[in-house]
């Protein structure tokens, strides 16, 4: 079959998968803790290599003492290094929160930018980042969130070969409607922490497991309640 000609049938399989996400996880959302644009933008960057558990661990004190992009920009980077240690590569992380705060407070008066190519020229903030807080702070579509989940499970599920996020990031865009990117990247989150690991998934409990080519063992019911 043409690429062409599988895609509506791919188009249409993902629209049942998200259907079922949408059902399993209707309340799904970001599980990062945050009240500004600019803390959403922090925690993510700190995300990167660390569960969001950890993050929400660090962020109260890191927020209480530098609580805005001003203060971020002028802290003392040894002080925000120190708040933010534990969540591993700390100093590369304390750099890129500091210099994307100067850059906000210089470039874009204090306030987080809602524009995609503005978001990725601060330091630190590529893509994914960008897709969270426009998402998540804004109420953006502008792209699918890819992490590692997203990128594990939209491999087993055969809508993308690509190890590159932005590659993946493409295909699923052509997949997806537009309303409902982050609606996908955040369940499908949600579905790899709870059913679908990176060692073993649970492929006879899963919802998905007769809609997905890499199913190990498909359950004799997948129907959801």
């Amino acid at each position: 079959m043409s690429p062409r000609r599988k895609l509506p049938a791919k188009k249409q399989r993902a629209s049942e998968i998200l259907l079922r996400l949408k059902t399993l996880y209707p309340d799904a959302t970001c599980s990062l803790d945050y009240e500004t644009p600019v803390q959403l933008l922090v925690a993510t960057i700190l995300s990167a290599q660390c569960t969001d558990e950890r993050v929400n661990q660090v962020t109260p004190a890191l927020f209480a003492r530098f609580p805005d992009a001003i203060a971020l920009a002028e802290s003392d980077p040894a002080e925000v290094e120190v708040l933010v240690r534990s969540t591993g590569f700390y100093r590369n992380k304390a750099k890129n929160i500091r210099a994307a705060c100067q850059k906000i407070v210089t470039d874009f008066g204090g306030e987080v930018p809602k524009r995609m190519e503005e978001l990725i020229s601060l330091p630190g903030v590529a893509r994914k980042t960008a897709n969270v807080v426009m998402a998540h702070a804004f109420g953006i579509n502008a792209g699918v969130t890819v992490d590692t989940h997203v990128k594990r499970l939209s491999n087993r599920l055969g809508f993308t070969k690509h190890d590159d996020p932005v590659k993946i990031e493409r295909d699923l865009m052509k997949l997806i409607p537009q309303p409902d990117w982050e609606n996908w990247s955040i369940r499908l989150i949600y579905h790899g922490r709870a059913v679908c690991n990176a060692r073993n998934p649970a492929c006879d409990r899963c919802q998905l497991a007769d809609l997905c080519p890499a199913a190990r063992v498909v359950p004799e019911a997948t129907a959801l309640p």
